[in-house]
């Protein structure tokens, strides 16, 4: 369990109806197997133990006593597995049967849960149960189990769910399943593991598919309908995420019957796939609805309410030839034509300097010209060099103050021109320059509505990428082909690149998705970073960089803490009502843990 990690698994045996000693020899072959795959909380279905289509035979002491003896050999058997199993049987309690879960360790039967919502069929054989037992881990306090049969809902707000089950299957059931268990899972902050009978079980009247599922807050980790019996399903549960949402959320344990267990810590082997670009949907038809979302929708209806707002009759805008200022460019052509006369009331200004390229100021004018904005060129190339001189700066010395200068021109002559045109200045800075610190303070950090502050490099990209195949006309597309395929520079010193500076940005977006969205520490950061980026970057170099990205997030506060307002993308936001961390925050704790790796 180091770092949160728990292997969890939906076991589901081959059975036969009535036939306890044969389903007791496939229930500990599953959970053999299961354990020696690295999994230590295993579920199983309702009523394996017996099957659960024994019907009136339920009523018979004969395959009551049959469950009570294979539930002892199972539980004997698994004496020495340092794991917590639940499997189904019936079981007479004070004198009323009941539909029961036994959760075992050890060798140890630990508790005894019965299921309170019974079908009308089974009323006829089954009492339902009243009470709540919520099990919890006293060696790892973020593992809490509760165990759920049925269609029996959690309690106890534990942070894992194990629910075992003996449904039979419908065309269409399995949509409803899945949607069901990620809101369950969503809603409580848990892992939810679900085992439902499978095959061996009587097909008389209907069928039963062994489905298994595997959610993480709201997130589906396995999803199989028709699952083989010889085979487990197992997931790697993020207990440490799970208590990070649980803790943001306000989601505690409720009172309930608890029963303590210990499990010895250990380290999970990962098996779970985390994704290079956590920012960026895999799938392309969610990757193009997210693009619509932002570009169409929300960073549209932004803008246009702060020049409704404030008035504006222009819009002006630095134009770089860089990706940032073109997703903003093409954000205000879209709101000057439902909020001007025409896209002439958009002012894109070039400012080349030291350090422009002739690549990125062509197609910067290109772009321009093709989108049908007004074009002004300020060359500030020698306000700059005066400026040097007023300070006594040596031109030739390329320190900070040689390329901040040119930043804050850059800004200066921005907002002077939105003065005098009556507009604002729209921002251009994303959410991984933000999170870096990568701007001038009182340069480019400024603006009067950030309509980027929300978005991550490696997902403008593909916004951009987008744009050009859903709206843009082939002379256009290309040259925002062009620009995504730039490498990505401030352009304040010659031959300068970013990413040769700070490090690529897919793992610093990496970094932040899962320091601010996980809550990860960056000794966690660090070992998913690996398993994501195997065969792409070497652990020298990913730890380089997350040195620097965990030195950088927090000696940069200061800028984010006074950054002017920008639109809220997704669920990362480092803007000041979005993200609360004071500018002089000791780091030393993430600093230590981050330069020991």
């Amino acid at each position: 369990m180091k770092h949160g990690f728990l292997k969890v698994c939906a076991a589901v045996p081959e059975i036969r109806p009535g036939d306890c000693e044969y389903n007791a020899d496939s229930i500990i072959g599953r959970i053999k197997s299961a354990y020696e795959a690295g999994a230590r909380v295993i579920v199983l279905p309702e009523l394996c133990i017996t099957g659960s289509t024994c019907g009136e035979l339920f009523l018979h002491s004969e395959l009551l006593n049959g469950a009570q003896r294979a539930l002892d050999r199972i539980v004997s058997a698994c004496a020495h597995y340092d794991a917590v199993c639940a499997a189904g049987l019936p079981l007479r309690i004070d004198g009323a049967l009941y539909d029961c879960a036994a959760v075992f360790t050890k060798g140890e039967v630990i508790g005894i849960v019965s299921k309170r919502s019974l079908t009308v069929r089974q009323k006829r054989y089954f009492s339902a149960g009243t009470s709540f037992t919520r099990f919890d881990c006293e060696t790892y306090p973020d593992l809490t189990i509760e165990v759920c049969i049925g269609d029996d809902k959690p309690q106890t707000g534990a942070s894992v769910v194990l629910q075992m089950k003996a449904e039979p299957e419908t065309v269409g059931r399995e949509a409803y399943l899945k949607a069901a268990a990620s809101v369950m899972s969503y809603d409580g902050h848990c892992a939810f593991v679900s085992a439902n009978a499978g095959q061996g079980e009587s097909t008389a009247g209907a069928v039963y598919p062994g489905r298994v599922m595997i959610y993480e807050n709201g997130k589906e980790l396995v999803g199989v309908d028709w699952c083989a019996s010889r085979v487990n399903y197992t997931a790697d549960a993020d207990l440490g995420f799970i208590a990070y949402e649980r803790r943001k959320n306000g989601t505690a344990p409720v009172n309930a019957e608890t029963v303590g267990f210990s499990l010895m810590p250990d380290i999970t082997n990962l098996e779970r796939k985390f994704s290079r670009l956590p920012f960026v949907p895999d799938d392309e038809k969610e990757l193009e609805n997210r693009c619509y979302t932002i570009f169409d929708c929300i960073q549209q209806f932004a803008l246009e309410k702060r020049v409704k707002h404030t008035g504006a009759k222009k819009l002006v805008i630095g134009v770089s030839g860089g990706l940032d200022s073109t997703l903003a460019l093409l954000v205000c052509t879209w709101v000057a034509e439902s909020c001007f006369s025409g896209r002439k009331d958009v002012i894109a200004v070039t400012m080349p300097c030291f350090g422009t390229t002739n690549r990125t100021k062509s197609n910067a004018v290109k772009l321009c010209e093709l989108l049908g904005v007004t074009l002004r060129e300020v060359n500030i190339s020698e306000s700059v060099s005066h400026h040097f001189s007023d300070i006594g700066h040596d031109p030739e010395l390329h320190n900070a103050a040689f390329e901040n200068a040119q930043a804050r021109e850059r800004t200066q002559v921005l907002m002077d021109i939105a003065n005098d045109v009556n507009g604002i200045v729209v921002g251009t800075g994303d959410l991984s320059e933000i999170a870096l610190g990568w701007a001038t303070y009182g340069g480019d950090q400024m603006s009067m509505y950030g309509v980027n502050a929300g978005i991550p490099k490696t997902l403008m990209q593909r916004i951009v990428s987008y744009f050009a195949g859903s709206y843009a006309e082939p002379e256009l597309a290309a040259v925002l082909r062009d620009i995504v395929d730039t490498p990505i520079s401030p352009e304040l010193l010659p031959g300068q690149k970013t990413e040769d500076s700070v490090g690529p940005y897919e793992l610093h977006d990496f970094f932040l998705y899962h320091m601010i969205r996980r809550g990860n520490s960056p000794e966690k950061i660090f070992r998913i970073a690996q398993t994501a980026f195997d065969g792409v970057y070497d652990s020298e170099t990913i730890k380089r960089w997350l040195k620097v990205f965990c030195r950088r997030f927090f000696s940069q506060q200061f800028k984010r803490s006074c950054s002017p307002d920008g639109v809220r993308i997704g669920s990362v936001s480092l803007a000041p009502g979005d993200f609360d961390m004071p500018s002089d925050i000791c780091s030393k704790l993430w600093l230590d843990e981050a330069e020991g790796l």
